[in-house]
């Protein structure tokens, strides 16, 4: 609901306000003379929005007016509007309206908005018989009784009103079924190979195609051809989700495994450490503690002696850690060219199926083509074919050239297909693998970055203690 700006002195809708909105929505090709020279009857929208309006006035210029925008203002009352007779389109939505009110003379209003306001009770809207759109929503209608003889009076509108939510629900929900879908399959690199698309997409843009379905017996053969083609991509694709689902769980084994390594890893270092804190820490009090100087220098020697073993100790768990993934990314990475080679094979050897159907079929319809150009010749052509027909069936070599030249096409695409398919597959492969070898690459330089950081910290610390020699 809209609140009220202390900084900003509340406004009354007058002539000034009106002029200015309507130079602000003129096209910009128009010179100030012809903006200031506009009839306020020939207006037929109006935004005043985001004004601080407080009251509704000097709106009788705007006979005509259709639309008119009111919304995130601070008005709270409906008054004003009776001159606006046209008007179908209101929006108040944004103000701080308590009653509905002052909409009598609107009978021509379509779609009103008195949302986010603070109105406790549907009424007075007996006049708005061409009412469409009403929002409602946000407002004080707490009671009952007013709700229900709202819903009686207003009930078309209202089961109007829910049907088209609920259908924009449930669009909005299928669409993102389908996205997520489509996101699916394209992770499997198989996106669209649930039917007929690549099968489709052969055809698409060659109406020589289109003109040989009038041959006797093309039809049949295309539809044979479809049946198959869309068969194997079928087959690929329900294939391509299953190795789908292979990769992801050969990846997450290997992260497991990795996870696994450096938390044994991490155990046996914090082990390390703490119990190297124990003794330094007993060191240094010993140190503050000591009743020579030559004694406190002996046991600053030993706890320098100390924290070298400790790094040492960290370095070399560092280093057989580092042993350890790197065995651990190798045996990934050759895990992952098996299944990836296995998965491009497959590709190959269906795509290859797919290449075998389109050369023969290519084979069956330049036979046809060919009985029927010398039937043509013959005059011995049962059916009536259409001249466009009729233009390809001029001789055999326009014939055999139109053909090759369509045959040619559909075969780049599918080879287009495939060639998507296994880059797809070979930047997946690279990807994952590289981006394991960087990872601990960033890993081992960071934990020994840490591992150098404190143990200068800890020389640092012991290097400050100032011995002093105890007097005697």
């Amino acid at each position: 609901m809209s609140q009220f700006n202390n900084n900003i002195e509340p406004n009354i809708i007058d002539d000034k306000m009106v002029q200015k909105a309507i130079e602000e929505q003129c096209p910009e090709d128009l010179n100030l003379a012809e903006r200031e020279a506009i009839n306020f009857k020939d207006v037929t929208e109006l935004q005043l929005s985001f004004r601080n309006i407080l009251q509704i006035d000097s709106l009788w210029h705007f006979e005509n007016l259709t639309k008119l925008q009111l919304d995130n203002n601070i008005i709270e009352k409906i008054e004003g509007l009776e001159s606006l007779v046209h008007l179908a389109w209101l929006d108040l939505s944004f103000n701080n309206i308590e009653v509905i009110e002052g909409l009598d003379a609107l009978v021509k209003l379509q779609d009103l908005s008195l949302s986010n306001n603070r109105i406790s009770k549907i009424e007075h809207m007996d006049t708005l018989q061409e009412l469409q759109i009403f929002s409602i929503g946000k407002n004080n209608l707490t009671t009952l009784e007013d709700r229900e003889a709202a819903v009686l009076k207003y009930q078309d509108l209202t089961e109007l009103l829910e049907l088209e939510e609920a259908e924009a629900l449930a669009q909005l929900k299928e669409k993102q079924a389908k996205q997520k879908e489509l996101e699916y399959h394209t992770a499997a690199f198989v996106e669209y190979l649930n039917g007929s698309f690549l099968f489709d997409s052969l055809y698409a843009e060659d109406p020589e195609a289109a003109k040989l379905a009038y041959l006797p017996g093309v039809a049949d053969l295309l539809q044979t051809y479809r049946k198959e083609f869309v068969l194997v991509c079928e087959n690929l694709f329900n294939y391509g989700l299953e190795e789908h689902e292979k990769r992801e769980a050969e990846v997450s084994s290997f992260c497991e495994s990795l996870r696994a390594a450096l938390m044994a890893n991490q155990q046996e270092n914090r082990k390390i450490i703490l119990d190297f804190e124990c003794r330094h820490k007993r060191r240094l009090d010993e140190i503050h503690n000591a009743r020579s100087y030559d004694i406190a220098e002996s046991k600053r020697a030993e706890s320098k002696e100390d924290i070298l073993q400790l790094s040492e100790a960290l370095m070399t768990l560092e280093m057989l850690i580092a042993d350890q993934l790197e065995e651990l990314i190798k045996d990934f990475k050759r895990n992952i060219a098996d299944i990836a080679s296995t998965f491009i094979e497959n590709v190959k050897g269906r795509m290859t199926q797919c290449r075998d159907l389109e050369d023969r079929h290519h084979e069956r319809l330049l036979e046809i083509c060919i009985s029927t150009l010398e039937k043509s010749v013959k005059n011995e052509l049962e059916e009536d074919l259409p001249d466009d027909v009729r233009t390809l069936l001029v001789d055999k070599t326009t014939i055999v050239k139109a053909l090759d030249t369509s045959h040619g096409i559909r075969l780049l695409k599918i080879n287009k297909r495939e060639s998507d398919i296994l880059c797809s597959t070979y930047r997946w492969q690279a990807s994952v693998t590289e981006k394991a070898f960087q990872n601990e690459i960033d890993r081992n330089r960071d934990c020994i970055k840490k591992i150098l950081q404190y143990i200068d910290t800890l020389q640092e610390e012991l290097d400050n203690i100032t011995i002093v020699e105890p007097v005697q």
